[in-house]
């Protein structure tokens, strides 16, 4: 987790330049980027009625009424704050578009995501351990604790959060666009994460092995 500055020509930003190499003031320090980005994250992805936050089925909340939710919880928080968590971040957790906010993906609650753009990738990617690999390629890869299917657009980032799971991970192709011909609706939450409701077996076109040494 790094700090977030603000740099008068590009925005915010996190790190300490700017891709312009300017050094801005800081927003907010390390640890309470980490604390309100989960908590944000939580609200959002999984617990917006403990807050009573309206969502709809595209997952979006009314932002300044998550803007009173957030100042009520942190005193050092403010309108201001959430933006600078919001645009700087760069694995574009969240989506800020006029009065609305939302979480663009990983959520556990049941929500549609309709209004996002479909993925367009002829091939998508899945990591999972070796162990359960074998399992996927028989009843294929479903949601777990999340509403979606959570897939990687291009090898490399899957091959990071592979690494994240496993020391040997099993890194899965799957056949994006056969799927779409084939009526499976696939969205395109970031440049790098895709969403599916389920990715029947059918659709997985190879199996690859993967391992840091090689």
């Amino acid at each position: 987790m790094e700090d977030i500055r603000f740099c008068p020509k590009h925005g915010f930003y996190r790190g300490e330049l700017c891709s312009c190499g300017f050094k801005g003031e800081i927003v907010l320090r390390k640890e309470k980027v980490e604390r309100l980005g989960k908590f944000v994250s939580g609200v959002l992805r999984h617990f917006p009625q403990k807050f009573d936050l309206e969502i709809d089925e595209n997952g979006w909340v009314n932002f300044e009424s998550l803007v009173k939710v957030v100042e009520k919880k942190y005193r050092w928080a403010s309108r201001w704050i959430l933006k600078a968590l919001v645009y700087s971040d760069v694995k574009k957790r969240y989506e800020l578009r006029d009065d609305k906010i939302r979480a663009r993906y990983g959520h556990s609650i049941d929500v549609k995501l309709s209004d996002m753009p479909e993925a367009t990738e002829d091939s998508l990617y899945y990591s999972t351990s070796e162990e359960e690999a074998s399992r996927l390629l028989e009843i294929g890869i479903k949601p777990v604790n999340q509403s979606y299917v959570h897939l990687s657009t291009n090898f490399e980032k899957s091959i990071e959060v592979a690494a994240l799971r496993s020391k040997k991970p099993i890194i899965l192709e799957i056949d994006a666009k056969k799927s779409r011909e084939d009526g499976i609706k696939i969205l395109k939450a970031n440049d790098f994460i895709a969403l599916a409701k389920e990715v029947p077996a059918k659709y997985i076109k190879k199996v690859i092995q993967y391992s840091s040494s090689v």
